[in-house]
């Protein structure tokens, strides 16, 4: 496993030291390309970690921002990770970064998903950073245990950049970068949070099947090194 974990005493210490690197690397894609991207995953924890990053100085205009997976649902419901992105991150200094949601409002996100893969390929590559999280059923990104379009959401010879899943454990039904796409990054990053995470991610690294922990998929490829932000 290509692995680095960073421990902080505090979720505050851990927003602030993954920020900095993810600015770091927006930077450094920009000195490069005159554009960086960067993909973000929504849930509960990456609030505080969100706020941290786009009050930080850096040119903003050419920053698109991207998510790693959505649940299939409008901006309006509480349950949409673009909603958190925009409330939490692109406000302040980050307000003047491009936005670009996967929810495109087709009726479900099958529908959707032609034209959510043409709009993530048009995006800058590689991208600067992508941060992951996970479920404490193991799962990252929309990557389920029994997800439907699971097995080729982790092949990293699959071509497609992006894939819906329905599962079990999923609520709705979502739409998610494929493992192959998120590899394609400078920073490859997961985010977690307390002591339960942590018994979870220990567990992960043991052994086991990856479609049963698909965490695993991230954690056990040797493409990307990933980097584990962790506090209690």
């Amino acid at each position: 496993m290509m692995t680095t974990l960073n421990v902080f005493p505090d979720r505050g210490a851990l927003a602030a030291a993954l920020a900095g690197a993810v600015a770091d690397s927006l930077r450094q894609r920009i000195a490069r390309d005159g554009a960086a991207s960067l993909a973000v995953s929504g849930g509960r924890t990456p609030e505080r970690f969100f706020e941290a990053l786009g009050g930080i100085d850096l040119d903003w205009s050419k920053v698109t921002v991207t998510l790693v997976d959505e649940r299939w649902v409008d901006e309006t419901s509480d349950r949409s990770n673009a909603a958190l992105v925009r409330r939490a991150l692109l406000a302040g200094r980050a307000s003047a970064a491009t936005f670009v949601p996967l929810y495109n409002g087709a009726a479900t996100p099958d529908e959707g998903r032609d034209a959510v893969e043409r709009t993530i390929a048009a995006l800058p590559h590689p991208f600067a950073a992508v941060i992951l999280g996970m479920g404490d059923d193991g799962h990252t990104a929309s990557f389920f245990p029994g997800g439907d379009h699971l097995a080729a959401a982790v092949d990293l010879d699959n071509p497609a950049r992006v894939t819906t899943m329905h599962a079990g454990g999923a609520g709705e039904a979502r739409i998610t970068l494929t493992l192959a796409e998120l590899l394609r990054t400078d920073h490859l990053a997961l985010h977690i949070e307390g002591d339960g995470k942590k018994a979870v991610l220990e567990k992960a690294q043991g052994d086991g099947p990856i479609l049963d922990m698909p965490i695993r998929a991230a954690l056990c490829q040797s493409v990307r090194p990933i980097t584990i932000y962790w506090s209690p």
